[in-house]
């Protein structure tokens, strides 16, 4: 008896080393991570307003909750009064999925699960849309 608690205890002492030492190493790189996402929008941020494709300005980039990175777009081209906005929303969404898929750019999004979301105004900032595009859909 006085063998199987002592076995327990070992058992039980061993686990919590077990736990600890991983819960500190997953904080280390969630740490990490953190500080690279970081590091990486206030990169793109220095960069803004950028002209990322003819028609299309890149104004900010933030993170606005755990795990999202929001990109705030002007279409430059375009004007709510007179666009066809549902359209414009479709062919976009599509492009944006395709990149959110394999632009080399987006690796540290994909690699920790983050959701994209873009929001799209007018050339006068008017708000169009947003398109929010979710891990598993990229994946």
């Amino acid at each position: 008896m006085r063998k199987s608690n002592i076995l327990l205890l070992v058992v039980i002492g061993i686990a919590l080393v077990v736990a600890v030492y991983f819960q500190f190493f997953l904080t280390e790189e969630a740490e990490e991570t953190n500080t690279e996402i970081t590091e990486l929008v206030t990169k793109y941020n220095k960069n803004c307003p950028l002209t990322i494709q003819e028609g299309i300005r890149l104004d900010s980039v933030s993170l606005t909750e755990e795990r999202t990175v929001q990109y705030n777009l002007t279409l430059m081209n375009v004007v709510q009064e007179t666009a066809e906005t549902d359209v414009i929303k479709e062919e976009i969404e599509k492009s944006l999925l395709s990149t959110a898929k394999s632009n080399p750019g987006l690796q540290v999004f994909r690699d920790n699960d983050y959701t994209l979301n873009y929001s799209y105004s007018d050339k006068k900032k008017v708000f169009l849309f947003a398109i929010k595009i979710l891990p598993d859909q990229y994946k």
